[in-house]
């Protein structure tokens, strides 16, 4: 499954039939389009597999559940051009929806990439390809189809496949929960200060921004810990942990003074700090106690208690003050 359709009622429509895999480039048409297709099949080698119908189809679970998600990447919106290499755009698109798996306690299986190219991107595409197949690498999945459209912004999209023993969803918080995150914090937000100001970001902070890594393996340690909620840090801690506790209809009462921070970075800027794709969970305090002493072996980077949830009560609100990114809200 890879389809292509033009940006004009005239230009060639059709679906890439590779019946016998990504190899059998003979079952291919003539043309850019297929061109185009035929370099991405090359780049991704054999991570694209099964690639030849309308559709994927995919093997049935002998036990646990199917996860799914999309996400988008857009220029203009996701990223600016000049900030990131066209290899750093397709591993971080790729990153970033690899975290949603990651973020319900999801092992990755299958992606599915639809792109929208205009002509100043096709030059890219091999790069961008290379990005994203060094993401679905690591993260030991496979490409399994996709879409190729002419059009003026360059755009990706990612439908990310997993299975997951134990989904952890964000409704499930408890009171008396610990409330704990992944990692250091402020990267991406102190890269993005540093780029809007035209300056250059400290090398940590570039890296966090243009380089995030999906934590599946924590995330599926935590939910085999039994942690009761989760999400991936994209909107900002503090409006993240809003999230979750409106899901639960709890607070997540965070400690500013305890959240990890990165080099540089205040922690009242790490509250803020969006596109972290570290993790945010929920997790009863004896759990959590058993599985910190063996966080080693799941993890280099750190996990941190900061906060606890409570009752949503008049000492107990929300903290609206803290800004979170919002696509229709933040411009």
């Amino acid at each position: 499954m890879f389809n292509t359709h033009g940006s004009s009622p005239h230009a060639p429509t059709g679906n890439v039939s590779t019946r016998h895999g990504f190899r059998d480039h003979q079952t291919m048409g003539q043309g850019s389009e297929f061109d185009i297709i035929r370099q991405l099949m090359a780049q991704w080698g054999p991570l694209a597999v099964d690639i030849g119908d309308d559709a994927a189809v995919l093997p049935p679970l002998a036990a646990g559940r199917r996860v799914v998600s999309t996400d988008a990447c857009v220029e203009g919106v996701h990223f600016v051009r000049e900030w990131l290499t066209p290899f750093e755009v397709g591993a971080r698109a790729a990153a970033a929806a690899l975290s949603d798996l990651a973020a319900m306690g999801a092992a990755a299986e299958c992606v599915l990439v639809a792109l929208v190219v205009p002509p100043s991107w096709e030059s890219e595409l091999a790069a961008v390809a290379d990005g994203l197949g060094d993401q679905v690498r690591r993260a030991g999945a496979r490409i399994v189809g996709g879409n190729l459209s002419r059009g003026a912004t360059f755009a990706l999209t990612l439908t990310v496949i997993g299975v997951a023993e134990r989904a952890v969803p964000r409704g499930g918080a408890q009171v008396g929960d610990l409330v704990v995150v992944t990692g250091r914090l402020g990267g991406p937000g102190a890269a993005l200060e540093a780029f809007l100001g035209g300056a250059a970001p400290s090398g940590w902070a570039r890296d966090r921004f243009a380089a995030p890594q999906p934590r599946l393996r924590e995330g599926q340690a935590l939910a085999d810990a039994g942690a009761s909620a989760m999400v991936d840090i994209s909107d900002g801690l503090a409006a993240d942990a809003r999230h979750v506790g409106a899901a639960s209809g709890v607070v997540l009462q965070l400690d500013p003074a305890r959240v990890p921070v990165g080099p540089g970075v205040s922690p009242a800027n790490a509250l803020v700090s969006g596109e972290e794709y570290e993790l945010l969970a929920t997790i009863a305090p004896a759990a959590f106690e058993a599985l910190a002493g063996r966080w080693a072996a799941v993890s280099g980077e750190p996990i941190t208690v900061v906060g606890i949830v409570v009752a949503p009560d008049d000492t107990h609100l929300p903290p609206k003050s803290l800004p979170g990114h919002d696509h229709f809200t933040t411009r």
